[in-house]
């Protein structure tokens, strides 16, 4: 019994050193480091947000001789924008927009008082949270030139004047849902005609080029309806 017992006990202890020495001779592996998903920057769906700028008249928008008001030295505009985008193949992003801006008149009859549009939009994106675009499309500009100026006062059948606009601006994703840009647009609604009614009641067809550059800010919220599934952008 004895000679079976230290048999066994020789056989176990020879197994244990054999097993021992297979593990020290396993080399060392280090675990791979891990690497985040690359973001997924994509700008399809609807979104809606407002915009503040400035708006100059056309150096051309010069009225009738003795008339100085012609919109040249700036005005304030602050509005709303509404759109959609799709982007495809995969680096590029057509979309439609519109949008409203009030502008401040400061008491000039020359100067538009809000100007709207509805615009195509085309944009190129590298991939990352950046997307270059132009626009262009429908116009409309509430030019109501009515107001007084040297004793007389002035009349415009006119409520609102339609043209078109062209444009072009720089977006960039904050998060999957906030975006901001910086965008120039011009507008372009022909010639204005109104009529003057001097202090002694002479009526005059005074006439003027109307169009307008803008420079704008603005933020969008994103709703993302039909991106794809997958990674996201930081923030999502």
């Amino acid at each position: 019994m004895k000679k079976i017992f230290l048999t066994t006990a020789a056989v176990l202890i020879s197994a244990s050193a054999a097993s021992a020495a297979d593990l020290a001779a396993r080399p060392y592996t280090k675990a791979p480091v891990y690497a985040p998903p690359a973001a997924v920057y994509n700008w399809t769906g609807f979104y809606i947000g407002g915009h503040v700028g400035g708006a100059f008249g056309g150096d051309n928008n010069i009225a009738a001789p003795g008339f100085t008001g012609n919109g040249n030295d700036g005005v304030f505009m602050g509005g709303v924008q509404v759109g959609y985008d799709t982007q495809f193949a995969p680096n590029w992003v057509f979309g439609l927009e519109a949008n409203y801006s009030f502008l401040d008149t400061n008491g000039d009859p020359f100067v538009n008082r809000g100007l709207g549009s509805v615009t195509g939009r085309l944009g190129y994106t590298w991939g990352g949270p950046a997307l270059l675009y132009v626009k262009g499309g429908y116009a409309w500009a509430d030019t109501r030139n009515t107001g007084g100026f040297g004793g007389g006062t002035f009349s415009d059948t006119h409520i609102g004047r339609d043209g078109y606009t062209v444009g072009a601006g720089l977006e960039y994703l904050f998060t999957q849902n906030w975006s901001g840009k910086i965008e120039y647009q011009y507008y372009d609604f022909g010639h204005t005609t109104a009529i003057f009614t001097d202090a002694a009641g002479v009526p005059t067809a005074v006439g003027f080029r109307n169009d307008e550059h803008t420079i704008k800010v603005g933020l969008n919220y994103r709703f993302n309806w039909g991106a794809p599934v997958g990674p996201h952008a930081p923030g999502y």
